[in-house]
């Protein structure tokens, strides 16, 4: 059969627009007759992703970014990507954008979950994310610290001020003077030092002469204290606290009057009635001296004893 040639310009024209198609899909990363699942992710920044970004889960390439465009007039950017139908995980899954190299470069990922709920389907719009990057993550701690240093450098701004105010020409003098009075105290120090040095030198037998006397007593005094371990010493003090006791017993006995020993020490009679004795007792013993022949006397011829007679100086006035 033989074709026109009005067919054969309509087969060259076909095939002519069909090549367009399948070349425009392939620039734009994605086949024409792919059966990939299309999702959606809102975003406040794409933070450099465009059209033909790879989208990857746990690294490996899933899929491509397809469109991104604004979703309303609040500057909302919606991103529209596809996946491959082979791999299934939740619709709580998050889709992040991330950095792919310390050099720069972003790209898509899916964080599957795996949590039992629904799985993700066709046109489905899943949580965004993004990861800071290195340059943002410096940022963020640069930040605070050049606030701090920023308050840093004020605050000696501040100090340095004061002290240019308080160190006048007046503090300055009394500041050199104390000073030099310091150079004189180490000075002082110094020959301290020295003398003390010499005298060490000179003494050294003396100090350890001393030094051996010392552990002599220590030594002794460690006997004693094992002497005195040894001696049972917390039966004796329990002794001297009993022996205590019965002291403290009989002298509130005597002060209260009771017994032989308190009538003897507090009754002011008996006082009287033996010093009234000793007074006899003295005139008795002054008799027998004055008058031995009274009480001893031998008599042969029976001659009567001679009656008793007071002293003169004895007799009250």
């Amino acid at each position: 059969m033989k074709l026109s040639r009005e067919i054969k310009t309509a087969i060259i024209i076909i095939g002519g627009i069909l090549l367009f198609i399948l070349g425009f899909t392939y620039l734009k990363s994605s086949s024409l007759f792919d059966d990939n699942k299309t999702f959606y992710a809102v975003y406040n920044n794409v933070n450099g992703i465009t059209p033909g970004t790879p989208v990857d889960i746990n690294g490996l390439g899933v899929g491509t970014i397809k469109d991104i465009r604004f979703l309303d007039d609040k500057g909302l950017l919606l991103v529209t990507f596809t996946v491959n139908n082979d791999f299934q995980f939740s619709s709580n899954s998050e889709v992040e954008i991330y950095d792919t190299g310390i050099i720069g470069g972003r790209a898509l990922r899916i964080k599957p979950v795996f949590d039992g709920s629904a799985l993700a389907k066709n046109g489905d719009t899943l949580v965004s994310g993004v990861k800071p990057g290195i340059t943002e993550l410096v940022t963020q701690r640069l930040n605070p610290l050049q606030e701090k240093l920023e308050e840093l450098l004020n605050s000696a701004d501040t100090v340095l001020i004061g002290m240019d105010k308080v160190m006048n020409e007046e503090s300055r003098g009394h500041l050199r003077s104390g000073i030099a009075n310091l150079d004189n105290v180490l000075q002082n120090v110094n020959r301290i030092s020295a003398k003390l040095d010499a005298f060490l030198d000179k003494n050294t037998a003396d100090l350890d002469g001393s030094l051996k006397n010392v552990k002599k007593i220590s030594a002794n005094l460690a006997q004693v204290s094992d002497t005195l371990v040894n001696a049972n010493l917390g039966n004796t003090i329990r002794s001297l606290e009993s022996t205590a006791a019965h002291l403290n017993a009989m002298i509130a006995k005597l002060e209260s009057g009771d017994g032989s020993m308190a009538k003897l020490i507090n009754d002011d009679a008996l006082y009287t009635n033996l010093n009234n004795a000793s007074e006899e007792l003295k005139l008795l013993l002054e008799d027998v001296k004055n008058n031995p022949k009274r009480y001893v006397h031998f008599s042969v011829f029976g001659k009567k004893n001679q009656p008793y007679e007071t002293p003169a100086d004895s007799i009250p006035e």
